[in-house]
């Protein structure tokens, strides 16, 4: 079983190691500007850039939290607030200078919008920056298309079939209950084979509320998408849509195998008892890192159309992502890429399954699963088979290189070649490609967790039921010191996936339960207090963080050290007001918790 537990002390050398020239040292305000945007400041442009900010929340509690709404308000709670108070100086800056920009707190992140070489200078000059980062434009290797073979409505799509799908409805598990999410070029929401699943639809009126189901992070025309004059007329959905929109059927065409069911015979989905929602996150095709980012943030706590009042209880249970950020064409800067990755991380510890499509370069053979999301040891890459469960020849496989990691990818491979769904304007088409694989393993896990609803949050645990549930499959090429008859193996991973397997897994695996804490030893003093109070242990060991929030749950304070021995831990309120607090300690040796009074 996989484990992502990014300790606070772990993830802070990480961050000195790429910002720092020493411990304690800052780093010179120029060598904190990547390469890429050097290059165009020295010639004076205005660029897009993603502003990093040092500071990272510390989300390792929540491996100790069961529920995926407790995990997802928990790791918001911790992403808000750190966000909040190290991007408080350069918000200032960049609203004196008039600037656009989208603040984010998945990442502790920025992204600034036609900056110019002054203000980056000014944003580089802060000491709470740690990287200006580039937010290129990119565009996504399309999936194949080739001719459409003949499939008869009425026949549920082979792909379905192939993964054994239609024996867990006969079971009773069609995905009920339980919302998958895609953010891709947009979703033509009213397509028959989509309108009964979205989850802002009501079948009793035929209304329609957007509000928590739909986000458009498209705010401009893409300067990759050609036009002479960049108009939003000029994309069939505009920017900022109000409602979910396609303007390229790609989305359209991953969330059908996702959900996809018309009633009148089109059964192209895994999972019809499943709900829907969505982000565009690129236009036409383009996409660039912060649009990426904005989606998978919103997913995290979706809001109101208005982008307010975000709620984590309406958080997806998995995500499908059939798309890459390239590294020849744009995500060269270790720190956009680091921001990926801990996207990914930070939404898996909320609770969140990331279904990632492993990428087209099978062609190159070996070694050709580069790209992130992919790549990432917290994505669960999907590869693509043919209808006889063998590899296609597009499929990308492992190891991967990229990161010097060597790790196994993909995870799994399920069905990519000649998929059937439903595409803009009512319609259908037959697509090749890992993002027609993906889908069926996101419609997976809403099988899965229609059986056993208990699972939602525990997101190694279906990962795993997945991966030890596929149908091995072996290949006569080794990758890197893999065999191909190894399993698993960096053609297939794990193998093929198989719904029914898993499902089965799932029904038979243990109630998940977490280990009850052991009550920590510790003397608070003064109680109540006016300024200050001090935390005494006896004897504490490895890592420890306490945690004081305010009568209304809002964390106002947090401090987290190692320690062995007998120690003291003075704690000032002095900046805030009278009234009753709350503090908890979590420590390698156990827990505590308690009220403070202030006087």
């Amino acid at each position: 079983m996989r484990t992502f537990i990014l300790l606070v002390i772990s993830l802070s050398f990480c961050i000195s190691t790429l910002y720092t020239q020493g411990p304690g040292n800052a780093t010179p305000w120029r060598n904190k500007i990547a390469a890429p945007v050097w290059a165009a400041l020295n010639e004076n442009q205005v660029q897009n850039v993603l502003v990093v900010f040092k500071e990272q929340a510390d989300l390792s509690g929540a491996f100790r939290i069961h529920g995926k709404i407790e995990k997802a308000r928990f790791v918001y709670d911790r992403l808000v607030t750190t966000a909040t108070q190290s991007q408080a100086g350069a918000i200032r800056l960049l609203r004196a200078q008039d600037a656009f920009f989208n603040s984010f707190h998945l990442v502790n992140a920025i992204a600034v919008d036609h900056a110019g070489p002054g203000l980056i200078e000014a944003l580089a000059g802060l000491p709470e920056v740690a990287r200006i980062a580039p937010d290129p434009a990119i565009p996504f290797q399309q999936p194949g298309r080739g001719p459409d073979p003949v499939t008869a409505r009425g026949t549920i799509e082979w792909g379905i079939e192939k993964i054994n799908a239609p024996a867990v409805w006969a079971l009773g598990y069609t995905g009920q209950g339980i919302t998958v999410a895609g953010a891709d070029t947009g979703y033509e929401w009213a397509h028959p084979a989509l309108k009964p699943h979205y989850r802002g639809y009501n079948k009793q009126d035929g209304s329609a509320d957007h509000n928590y189901n739909w986000h458009d992070a498209i705010h401009e025309i893409s300067p990759l998408s050609g036009d002479s004059i960049p108009d939003p007329a000029n994309n069939p959905c505009g920017v900022n849509s109000t409602q979910p929109c396609d303007d390229h059927s790609h989305g359209t065409h991953t969330m059908g195998t996702m959900v996809g069911d018309d009633g009148q015979g089109n059964q192209i989905g895994v999972a019809p008892g499943a709900d829907w929602i969505a982000c565009r996150n690129m236009e036409r095709g383009n996409g660039k890192p912060s649009s990426y980012i904005e989606c998978f943030e919103w997913f995290m706590a979706p809001t109101d159309l208005n982008g307010q009042n975000a709620d984590p209880a309406k958080a997806p249970h998995v995500i499908n992502n059939s798309w890459y950020c390239s590294i020849g064409e744009g995500c060269t800067d270790i720190s956009v890429n680091e921001l990926m990755r801990q996207v990914v991380y930070n939404l898996r510890a909320s609770g969140v399954v990331v279904v990632v499509s492993n990428g087209n370069f099978g062609s190159i053979g070996c070694n050709s699963t580069f790209g992130p999301p992919a790549y990432f040891e917290e994505s669960f890459s999907v590869g693509a088979t043919e209808s006889n469960d063998t590899i296609t020849g597009f499929s990308s496989r492992g190891p991967v290189l990229i990161d010097t990691s060597y790790r196994l990818k993909p995870n799994v491979v399920a069905p990519g070649a000649g998929i059937r769904s439903s595409v803009r304007y009512g319609g259908y088409a037959h697509y090749w490609g890992t993002s027609m694989a993906g889908p069926h393993v996101a419609g997976l896990v809403a099988l899965v967790l229609s059986a056993r609803p208990d699972l939602a949050g525990e997101v190694d645990l279906v990962e795993d039921l997945i991966e030890q549930s596929a149908l091995p499959l072996f290949d006569t090429t080794a990758c890197g010191s893999v065999s191909g008859q190894a399993h698993p193996n960096n053609t297939y991973g794990f193998g093929r996936a198989d719904a029914l397997a898993a499902v089965l897994k799932a029904l038979t695996a243990s109630p998940v339960s977490l280990a009850p804490e052991i009550p920590l030893e510790v003397r608070v003093y003064p109680n109540p207090l006016r300024q200050e109070t001090v935390f005494s242990f006896p004897y504490l060991s490895g890592n420890n963080r306490i945690e004081i929030a305010d009568a209304q749950g809002r964390l106002v304070f947090e401090y987290a050290w190692t320690a062995s021995g007998a120690w003291r831990q003075p704690v000032s309120l002095a900046n805030q007001p009278a009234g009753l607090y709350s503090w908890r300690i979590i420590s390698d040796l156990g827990a505590a918790s308690g009220k403070l009074v202030k006087w």
